[in-house]
């Protein structure tokens, strides 16, 4: 069983029913819906098709954050080469051209100096600024469509939600969906002006670390997600690209210590959105994200526009099973402490931490078949997640919707849904499931852990499969 979720974009590649269908039926744990494009009520229009289309899949929605886009540069893609200088310009729903980029934001061009460095979209083609309204072009490469341009953090003013995202999130009130990803977090205090404004505690709030404050306030922002995203296009175009690699091993041990699920996204396979096999460096990167503990890996381009996106998710599995088959399970389990997440936590944040450390000790040196995570949020199953034990685990939770957010986390290879809270049922039940799915067999052992009302993890037991 592959234990490292994958999170794919869906786009107009992928955005049919048929599309969907298949996303799934390769192996997609979470769909993404970025609602930085289109209007509100196109994209919750897309957002109930793609729920209707896939009823037992995760769904994050992404919404924009301060983020600076450019005039469109149309469906075929314009080619900037080296030392090639143009017009920058403020408009909004002008096109842009090899001669002019329009910024879609009022008060911008006059604040940039001379040596600014304005990267497009994920920093493959970059501008320096030579003059008021003038910028040439330092990275060479074609540009499409309406790329986000980063340009330097002292021009962002604006907090968290900004009046868009207020807009988008007031609209998603009363739609199913199971993550809100929030773009551009700087400070704990972002997080909780979204989670304020979106006025629901059903909805695991994600953070994207891609500005160089929230890697400085990493543990603080860490501490209010309910999951996080390593974002390295804009975090590798606003820090030195040198530090990504060492930034993303950072975030993710950070956030999993936690008990955070977290994501790695950004040009994992991006060739592969026109070519039919990735680059051996795309290869090597998505295994090193399996390697680094990840929760899930993200395709963004690569099945939103791709030729092909069935056979990227279909490569990504590929990849990250053999991964897998070589990942160090009692080396990471041994890493983590309880002391990990005590200090300011809870009570109750903290007994959970102990009684799932027990739990994965007792499953891992008697090397139980599968251990069973009975839980009403989530949290039960996403704690022992985070040791990335060696042997499946099952969840059961009375909620559908807890259920779906649990596709994003590691390890968690099947949820049930059961309405029964006496715990000889549930150990019942889960030695069942756990049975059909060719994971047990009489004389086997499995660890059980249940919470009590109070949403403490305070039982744990080891059970015979009779």
């Amino acid at each position: 069983m592959r234990r490292t979720k994958i999170v794919a974009t869906v786009g107009p590649s992928s955005d049919s029913s048929e599309g969907i269908a298949a996303l799934v039926a390769a192996g997609v744990d979470v769909l993404r819906l970025s609602f930085a494009h289109g209007d509100i009520p196109s994209c919750i229009e897309r957002l109930r098709r793609v729920r209707t289309m896939a009823p037992h899949a995760a769904i994050m929605v992404d919404i924009p954050g301060p983020k600076i886009r450019a005039g469109s540069f149309g469906s075929t893609p314009i080619v900037l080469p080296l030392g090639h200088e143009l017009q920058l310009a403020e408009g909004f729903g002008e096109t842009s051209t090899a001669d002019v980029v329009y910024v879609e934001r009022d008060n911008v061009v006059a604040q940039l100096n001379v040596g600014d460095v304005i990267h497009v979209g994920d920093g493959g083609v970059s501008f320096e600024v030579v003059g008021a309204g003038r910028i040439r072009v330092v990275a060479a490469g074609a540009v499409v469509g309406k790329p986000g341009l980063a340009l330097p953090s002292s021009l962002i003013h604006e907090s968290l939600p900004t009046a868009d995202d207020a807009e988008r999130i007031a609209a998603l009130r009363s739609e199913s969906f199971e993550i809100l990803a929030v773009s551009f977090v700087r400070t704990a205090a972002d997080l909780e002006a979204v989670r304020a404004a979106l006025h629901r505690d059903d909805v695991m709030v994600m953070a994207k670390i891609e500005t160089s404050e929230a890697v400085d306030n990493l543990l603080d922002i860490v501490e209010v997600a309910d999951s996080i995203m390593v974002a390295r296009g804009d975090l590798g175009a606003r820090m030195p690209i040198e530090d990504v690699p060492h930034l993303q091993k950072r975030i993710v041990k950070e956030g999993i210590r936690f008990a955070r699920p977290v994501v790695v996204a950004t040009q994992m396979l991006e060739s592969m959105t026109h070519s039919q096999v990735p680059t051996r460096a795309e290869v090597t990167d998505v295994a090193n994200a399996v390697l680094d503990g990840a929760s899930a890996v993200m395709l963004s381009a690569e099945t939103a526009i791709g030729n092909d996106p069935v056979a990227v998710v279909q490569t990504m599995d590929r990849i990250v099973r053999r991964t897998e088959a070589s990942f160090d399970y009692r080396s990471w389990g041994s890493s983590l402490g309880v002391q990990e997440v005590s200090g300011s936590r809870s009570e109750a944040v903290r007994i959970t931490a102990a009684m799932t450390a027990a739990a994965w000790r007792a499953a891992t040196e008697e090397q139980v078949a599968a251990i069973i995570a009975c839980t009403r949020s989530g949290m039960t199953a996403r704690a022992i997640s985070r040791f990335r034990p060696s042997m499946p685990i099952i969840a059961i939770t009375p909620s559908e919707h807890t259920a779906r957010q649990l596709q994003s986390s590691w390890g968690v290879n099947d949820v049930l849904i059961s309405p029964s809270v006496d715990i000889e049922l549930l150990a019942q039940e889960g030695i069942d499931r756990a049975r059909e799915l060719g994971l047990v067999k009489r004389g086997d052992y499995v660890v059980l852990m249940a919470g009590s009302s109070g949403g403490v993890t305070d039982t744990v037991r080891m059970v015979a499969v009779k």
